[in-house]
């Protein structure tokens, strides 16, 4: 139904359909939250940061970290006695084919991430190794960060 108001302005009046409405809302939703399970990317298009495992035993700290598809050569890590810094870059492979269509899925650009330490390590003593994508690095306690247990006498 179109009708005018008293200023002559035109105006189109439909019957609500919540329905209707019920959609947009879920597909909002779904995109939300298909922005927020994908890789977490900043405006430049890099990924953020790799998934990390962190666990801590008496003697050291134990940090694994998921970078499939790189080198250990293109991996930098750096320790100070209280985080490490993981950078590194994935770098896409150029494809040239003829007649077809070709979809990626893969991430590709410059990736870091600082991950703070519960305590202080030895970092001239740590040790990491890389297989299959997963880097594990082994963060050996400072001496007066493991915990000591000392007999006290009650006099």
């Amino acid at each position: 139904m179109i009708f005018k108001d008293e200023e002559g302005e035109l105006y189109m009046l439909s019957r609500w359909n919540p329905r209707q409405e019920f959609n947009a809302l879920s597909d909002q939703l779904n995109r939300l939250f298909d922005e927020t399970l994908a890789p977490a990317r900043n405006w430049e298009g890099f990924t953020k940061f790799p998934a990390a495992e962190l666990t801590e035993a008496d003697d050291a700290i134990h940090l694994k970290l998921e970078v499939p598809g790189l080198e250990a050569k293109d991996i930098d890590i750096q320790v100070t006695e209280n985080a490490v810094a993981i950078s590194g870059e994935r770098k896409s492979e150029t494809k040239t084919e003829g007649k077809g269509y070709t979809r990626s899925e893969f991430q590709y650009g410059k990736f870091q991430r600082v991950i703070p330490l519960p305590t202080h390590i030895q970092n001239t003593k740590v040790t990491a190794e890389y297989t299959n994508g997963i880097l594990n690095l082994t963060l050996p306690k400072k001496e007066e960060a493991k915990n000591k247990v000392v007999k006290v006498n009650l006099e």
